[in-house]
């Protein structure tokens, strides 16, 4: 099977291909060849290694995004500044690549002002814009680095990153509280821990040992104590960013069991959210950053 054209997310961690044709998904694979595995030379093998039965005679355009675009990636793809449209000009091209393929990157945003970048998420906001035009709010990003971003008039205003993600990795396997947290969950302990961060965010340091105590002088269930980090550590995040979500059309794009957690923890303040699936954004706006190469063809 020959692809039209090759849709790529490439993270630090992982390598996400899909074969497509038109907007229709024709096949898709993935490996641990991400970013942070690669040097300059192994980008191209790394993806030929997925894509290289996709391929015919003809060129065929590959549009990634991602870390793929970061200093170390395989091209570096430079930010655009905010306020921008999330896509705002033609990718860059990788050059000197296999004559089967014509690689672009879309570029990330940077903010100077508090200073903050993205590489990846853009493309996801591209995509949820093109399915819902003239439409303003904030757009929430769960994941290892959660991204709140002001969007008007189709642009990205301005945005804020919190390394909640990240947290709950290190603090669940390398602190003390990985004798501690289990793998279940339980949705009262989250809401509680989430509605107590937000009121009380400064207390969290603290809270967050209370989750080994608990368990030590209590016996503490450890779905229970996973449920609470959760909550403890997005609560804290929606207490800092709650100038970006309250008052506002909020959409959520991520992971189903992450983006759940956070459209429960906004509704029980009350807000009003719509989630995305993030697959599908990362596809929409990867297309429409591969209308854009055609005007280089």
């Amino acid at each position: 099977m020959n692809a039209e054209w090759i849709a790529v997310d490439w993270g630090t961690s992982q390598l996400r291909v899909w074969a497509m044709r038109g907007d229709a998904v024709q096949d898709q694979k993935q490996s641990a060849k991400g970013m942070g595995r690669l040097d300059k030379s192994g980008f191209q093998p790394a993806l030929l290694e997925l894509v290289d039965c996709w391929l015919g005679l003809d060129p065929v355009d590959v549009i990634a995004c991602g870390m793929v675009g970061a200093r170390q990636g395989w091209v570096e793809a430079p930010y655009a500044a905010v306020p921008s449209a999330p896509v705002p000009d033609i990718p860059i091209r990788v050059p000197d690549t296999d004559p089967r393929i014509r690689a672009f990157v879309v570029p990330g945003l940077k903010q100077d002002s508090p200073p903050d970048v993205m590489r990846g998420e853009e493309t996801q906001i591209a995509g949820f814009l093109a399915t819902h035009p003239n439409w303003d709010g904030i757009i929430c990003l769960p994941g290892t680095h959660t991204k709140w971003a002001q969007i008007s008039a189709g642009e990205v205003v301005s945005f804020r990153t919190f390394m909640t993600g990240e947290m709950f990795e290190l603090l669940r396997k390398q602190s003390v509280l990985k004798h501690s947290i289990g793998d279940g969950w339980d949705d009262d302990a989250f809401a509680e821990a989430v509605s107590d961060a937000l009121s009380k965010p400064e207390q969290l340091a603290a809270r967050l040992f209370g989750l080994r105590a608990a368990d030590l002088l209590h016996a503490q269930d450890a779905s229970v104590a996973r449920a609470r980090l959760s909550g403890l550590l997005i609560g804290a995040e929606l207490a800092a960013s709650r100038a970006y979500w309250l008052g506002q059309q909020i959409a959520i794009i991520g992971s189903k069991t992450l983006s759940a957690a956070y459209a429960t923890a906004l509704g029980a303040q009350g807000a009003s959210v719509e989630t995305a699936d993030a697959t599908t954004t990362t596809l929409a706006g990867l297309a429409m950053a591969r209308n854009r190469t055609r005007q280089t063809a």
